[in-house]
């Protein structure tokens, strides 16, 4: 099978790595950095990756 760069291994690779997104707007409001977590980017859609893999593991 042919190697795609950037590609995981498999599906457990890709959980946990979620990104984060600073909310610019709303930091300019108060004195606090606001990020937030990008989880629709999670394999599959699912907000319980995380849950996933540990029942996995």
């Amino acid at each position: 099978m042919p190697i795609i760069p950037g590609a995981n291994a498999n599906i457990l690779e890709a959980v946990g790595h979620t990104p984060l997104v600073r909310l610019n707007y709303l930091g300019k409001h108060t004195a606090a950095e606001i990020y937030v977590k990008c989880e629709y980017l999670n394999p599959g859609g699912s907000i319980k990756d995380r849950i996933a893999i540990n029942i996995i593991n």
